[in-house]
């Protein structure tokens, strides 16, 4: 993971690292410093429309608290299963991006979607 997050930045690009949601955080401890982001997946990777995990947000919130107890810059971002029912509690936890792929284009109006969870994250 560090060679290649310090390939990525040697190109003048961002570098992230995913986190499928069994995948303990004890995995990225050490090469946190060196990450421009973190996606935690909230579903198991394979197909849309997937409900969240629950147990993904202590994840959230633990990786949060991490960030600043080591003074890190790093995004925390969450993908897979995020609705306007689950977006407040896991922007609340400490996600700042969120993927809702489903819940914008299963939507009938695309547009409606993406102000309803803008809203529901207030």
């Amino acid at each position: 993971m560090h060679r290649s997050l310090q390939k990525i930045k040697s190109l003048g690009l961002k570098a992230g690292l995913a986190l499928n949601p069994a995948t303990p955080l004890s995995m990225l401890e050490e090469i946190l410093p060196e990450a421009d982001l973190i996606l935690l997946m909230g579903v198991n990777p394979g197909f849309s429309a997937q409900s969240f995990i629950p147990s993904v947000l202590p994840k959230i919130r633990r990786l949060r608290v991490l960030r600043e107890k080591e003074g890190l810059d790093f995004l925390i971002e969450v993908d897979g299963g995020v609705n306007r029912d689950n977006i407040k509690e896991i922007a609340q936890a400490g996600a700042d991006v969120v993927v809702a792929g489903a819940a914008i284009f299963h939507a009938g109006d695309i547009a409606a979607a993406t102000m309803e969870l803008r809203s529901s994250c207030r």
